[in-house]
């Protein structure tokens, strides 16, 4: 009996790409536009968090500040009156004037990386107020309520699920977007209308134009949004901190042990603590520490404005001072300080980072709004609606698509990878084996895509 198979095709590739980008789109758009809103706010949050919170990161005083001393002493009243007990475990000394310092102490019931923050006027060490701070950043309560949403939904590591889902596709989408566009600009008489939207035109033609104008302009924001928001990601961003680990592109961390031994190490979404827990127990620390230790990182290099002190969790590590300026120029370097000697047992600095984590740190400080300031998050702002818009664009132009009576739009036609030439079947299915191995989101999702599309493919071709 003669094959009945299509003969291949030049064209089977610009079909295939539609149709993922389409197939991808309708199912995982949803997640994709609240990744997009969500992180619209986040992007403009510590904006809004200088409005919100501007009695607690506000000093009045202009008198000289007081030594850091004075104002732990003056938190450290403060928190007795109201949680009796807990303990200092980090202080961030006001950056500039008209700022606060921040005491933090561990308080029970906190997410993890939480602390309780008391905010002191330098000048006059007075109280301005105490809030819950998240992580690094310093994130306080509006942006770590929009962080957590953006994240996971508040629905934990399952929620999580969402967030890699809608990262690790929308960077596929936007390059498969982006290729069917270079090729319809290839081919357009008038490609003006495919950089910029054609509001003459109507119906399925109008929002086309908006969409893949929109699309255009938005490519770079939406591949490094994904790229960055991946490394956040449960499965697919352990495989990241994996694949850095193997070829040494990790941070480094100063060494806290005073006995020699390897302090623990973080990544950039997590700061080290000093050590573990040893049978030595906690060390007692005295509010005038802070200022000794604080005067030692400074003659030691440490000349950031933005740092974090924070005593050694056991008897057995060191006091650590570590710059945090997030912002262009960064300043990372660190040092380990040994309360009994006053002096610095290890230091790192930022030249000692190796590339690729010099790029995934200021990747995540761009992707957080944090390395140009304002500027970075009217960015973030305009790419994140941009992205939302070209979900919206997408679902309306497969409305306008129907056919009469029909309750949803045409697909595009299916049966690619049937008519494509061997060669290009194989390369296919290793390039998604290798993407779903590295995005194991993709490629349970894609396999859930291929598996409801054969279903209506096939039910479509019975019923007609």
């Amino acid at each position: 009996m003669p094959s009945t198979a299509p003969p291949p095709s030049r064209g089977w590739f610009a079909q295939l790409l539609l149709r993922l980008h389409f197939l991808a789109g309708v199912f995982v758009g949803p997640f994709v536009l609240v990744a997009a809103l969500s992180g619209a706010v986040y992007a403009v949050a510590p904006s809004i968090e200088r409005v919100a919170y501007q009695h607690e990161l506000t000093a009045p005083s202009t008198a000289a500040a007081r030594p850091l001393a004075d104002q732990v002493e003056a938190a450290q009243r403060w928190v007795n009156d109201r949680h009796p007990g807990d303990a200092v475990v980090e202080v961030r000394p006001a950056p500039e004037p008209g700022a606060t310092t921040r005491v933090m102490f561990h308080e029970d019931g906190l997410l993890e990386s939480q602390t309780r923050a008391v905010f002191v006027d330098p000048g006059d060490a007075a109280v301005r107020g105490d809030l819950p701070v998240y992580g690094t950043s310093g994130s306080l309560p509006f942006r770590t309520w929009i962080s957590t949403l953006h994240r996971s939904l508040f629905l934990g590591d399952v929620g999580r699920l969402y967030s890699e889902t809608a990262a690790s596709w929308l960077g596929i989408v936007s390059l498969a977007g982006i290729a069917l566009w270079a090729s319809r600009f290839r081919r357009a008489r008038r490609k003006r209308n495919l950089v910029l939207p054609d509001n003459r035109a109507t119906g399925y033609r109008r929002t086309f134009s908006w969409h893949a104008a929109t699309g255009a302009w938005v490519l770079l924001g939406a591949v490094f949004l994904s790229a960055t928001g991946i490394t956040w990601s449960h499965f697919a961003g352990d495989t990241v901190t994996a694949l850095r680990s193997s070829l040494s592109w990790q941070a480094p961390t100063v060494d806290t042990a005073l006995d020699g031994s390897s302090s623990t190490s973080g990544g950039e979404h997590a700061g080290h603590h000093g050590g573990g827990s040893t049978a030595m127990g906690a060390p007692t620390t005295t509010p005038e520490q802070f200022d000794e230790v604080l005067a030692v990182a400074r003659d030691s290099g440490v000349h950031a404005a933005e740092v974090r002190i924070r005593p050694p969790a056991t008897a057995d590590t060191a006091w650590t001072v570590e710059e945090i300026k997030l912002s262009w120029p960064v300043a990372m370097d660190a040092v380990a300080v040994d309360p009994g000697t006053m002096t610095v047992v290890s230091q790192v600095t930022w030249a000692e980072y190796p590339l690729m984590a010099k790029a995934a740190k200021l990747g995540i400080n761009t992707h957080m709004g944090a390395l140009f300031g304002l500027a970075n998050q009217v960015v973030l702002l305009l790419a994140a609606l941009g992205i939302a818009a070209m979900v919206v664009f997408g679902y309306a132009m497969w409305w306008q698509r129907r056919s009469p009576g029909a309750r949803v739009g045409r697909a595009p036609t299916s049966g690619a990878l049937a008519r494509a030439p061997w060669w290009g079947t194989t390369a296919v299915v290793v390039v998604a084996v290798g993407i779903a191995m590295l995005l194991p989101a993709v490629g349970v999702t894609l396999l859930g895509f291929l598996l409801v599309d054969a279903v209506v493919t096939t039910s479509g071709r019975r019923t007609r």
